[in-house]
């Protein structure tokens, strides 16, 4: 149950990135929102997960899922390029991810 809720947590870290960056520093309200309330579940869920995983491997995985989604949905959505060096890197990343799960006690 603590790799479910570290895998959603780290989809949620997603979301309060993307609208960390839609809230336009804080001043448009329904991204701010969004942002604060994703923070608080996602911070909350790596908490509770680390309970039973360990910190690296936790904060790593959490920080992985993250950053990876986010960089999917500004490419899908047209705020960022895509290249082939860009998702060499990000299946290296998930792979890296899936790695630390594996060898994770």
């Amino acid at each position: 149950m603590s790799w479910i809720i570290l895998v959603v947590s780290g989809v949620l870290e997603a979301v309060w990135a993307t609208a960390l960056g839609k809230s336009e520093g804080f001043t448009k309200p329904l991204p701010t929102v969004i942002f604060g309330v994703a923070l608080v579940v996602s911070m909350g869920g790596l908490a509770v997960a680390m309970r039973h995983i360990e910190t690296g491997t936790a904060y790593a995985v959490w920080v992985g899922i993250g950053a990876s989604l986010t960089v999917i949905y500004s490419m899908v959505t047209g705020d960022s390029s895509v290249s082939l060096v860009k998702v060499l890197l990000l299946i290296g990343l998930v792979g890296c991810i899936v790695g630390l799960k594996v060898v994770s006690e």
